[in-house]
This record gives structure tokens, C-alpha cells and sequence, in this order.
């Protein structure tokens, strides 16, 4: 049965391959995005687009509730094409205030308007140092320093915000490094997924897992994936055809 879906971040490298993934599995999608220019595209992959900034804690609001969504998906990023080195620094920061302050103006949406699940895009390489392969239950690394702080410290505000949106089931997803169409990466370093096989990762999270995180990569030596295989369904080579 198909589900009233609002994804936030819908014209994102995972969000452009997820919308059509959805569509085809018979659910209802908003698909938001900031730019104007980019409203038509999604509109071509199946999805209703909305020009709203995650900011605008009154627009969003407004936005998911016209919306009516049953279940939130978060994918929204704010980092530079092909993650060019030189703008890597300034985007670090702005991508953790959307972590932060973004997520947190979604989670807030979606609790008026009673959505019963929110997936939220994280990373898998933000666990602190010890032991590896890293599974779920070890710590992220609180204590790191320079950029990677930045960076860390957003994705701690992201999961603390949507585990702890009480009644909302929170799921949230560590992504390996993306590579593939639209992330102007053709090969990943470890722990690495294509970008297909992430956006699918968020379309079992629909119907299946429970409250909590989930690895999801590529087999490798840093994290453990067998969480997202198990409870998901979720197995790295799933590509979109065509």
C-alpha cells in the first residue's frame, strides 16, 4: 500500500535517484527542493515539487502540512559539485547547520502534522577511533577536532534530533561515501556506496527496521553492515535500471 511521503532535499544526489524508486513503489511524494529551477525536474521523476528553504521554520511548517505526509524522509545536504576541495570548508559548516538547525525545523513539522516516521540521511564514517569494523552501538567521535568537528557535531545534532523525535519512529541512515550518477564521483574510498543503492536503502526504511541507525556501504573493513542487510533487506548492489 502506497504511503504519503514528503521528502525534504528530493534534488539532491540521493534524493533525484530516490523519487522515481518511490513513485514506482505506488507512493504519494512532496519532494521539496530551494531552487525554482529545479521544481520541473522533479516534477518529471513523479513527484510533487515544493520550493521551500528547510530554514523557514513557518514555510516548512506550512509546506509539510499541506503535504499530510504519513512518513518524512530527510536527504537535504549543502555541499559543492563533485565536492570540490576548495569549497569543501565553507560547506562543511553550512552542511552542519542544515544537520542542526534544518533537521531540527523538519523533526518539529513533522510532529504537528503526526507523521509516524522520519528517515534522515547521516554518514558512516563519523564513529570515533577504536576497534573497527565499526557497528551501530559504538560511539560517534564527540571529541574530534578542526573541520572534522564541524562536520561530526552536525551529524551528532542530526541523530540526536530524530531519535529523539518521541512518538516518530526515527530511522537513520550512516551512508558510505557516495559515488555514482549525480555525485560526480566514479569510485569511492571505503566505506564507499553508490548512490542508487543508498537512495534504496531509504525506500525499505519505509515499511521496515526499527527506531535506531543503520550502517549502509559496501562491504569493507571500517563499518559493519549486516544491521541494514538484516533488518532492511538491504543489499549493496541494487542499481536503478536504464
Amino acid at each position: 500500500m502506497g504511503h504519503r511521503i514528503f521528502l525534504a532535499g528530493a534534488s539532491g544526489a540521493i534524493g533525484r535517484r530516490l523519487v522515481p524508486q518511490l513513485a514506482a513503489a505506488g507512493h504519494e511524494v512532496t519532494a521539496t527542493t530551494r531552487q525554482a529551477a529545479k521544481a520541473e525536474d522533479l516534477g518529471a521523476l513523479g513527484a510533487d515539487p515544493v520550493v521551500v528553504d528547510v530554514f523557514d521554520a513557518n514555510g516548512l511548517r506550512a509546506a509539510v502540512l499541506a503535504a499530510k505526509p504519513e512518513i518524512v524522509i530527510h536527504q537535504l545536504t549543502d555541499l559543492p559539485a563533485g565536492l570540490d576541495p576548495s569549497k569543501m570548508a565553507e560547506a562543511t559548516a553550512r552542511n552542519a547547520h542544515i544537520r542542526d538547525e534544518g533537521t531540527r525545523n523538519l523533526v518539529e513539522a513533522a510532529k504537528v502534522v503526526g507523521a509516524r516516521r522520519l528517515i534522515a540521511q547521516s554518514i558512516a564514517w563519523a564513529y570515533a577511533p577504536g576497534p573497527e569494523p565499526h557497528a551501530e552501538t559504538d560511539a560517534l567521535d564527540g571529541g574530534a577536532e578542526g573541520g572534522r568537528a564541524v562536520s561530526v557535531g552536525g551529524v551528532i545534532a542530526l541523530e540526536r534530533h530524530v531519535l529523539g523525535a518521541s512518538p516518530i519512529t526515527g530511522i537513520v541512515l550512516r551512508y558510505g561515501h557516495l559515488y555514482g550518477p549525480g555525485t560526480g564521483v566514479e569510485v569511492a574510498a571505503d566505506p564507499a556506496v553508490h548512490v542508487d543503492a543508498a537512495a534504496y536503502a531509504a525506500l525499505l526504511a519505509v515499511e521496515r527496521g526499527a527506531q535506531g541507525a543503520f550502517n549502509v556501504a559496501e562491504p569493507n573493513g571500517h563499518i559493519t553492515t549486516d544491521k541494514a542487510v538484516r533488518e532492511l533487506g538491504w543489499h549493496a548492489g541494487f542499481r536503478l535500471a536504464g
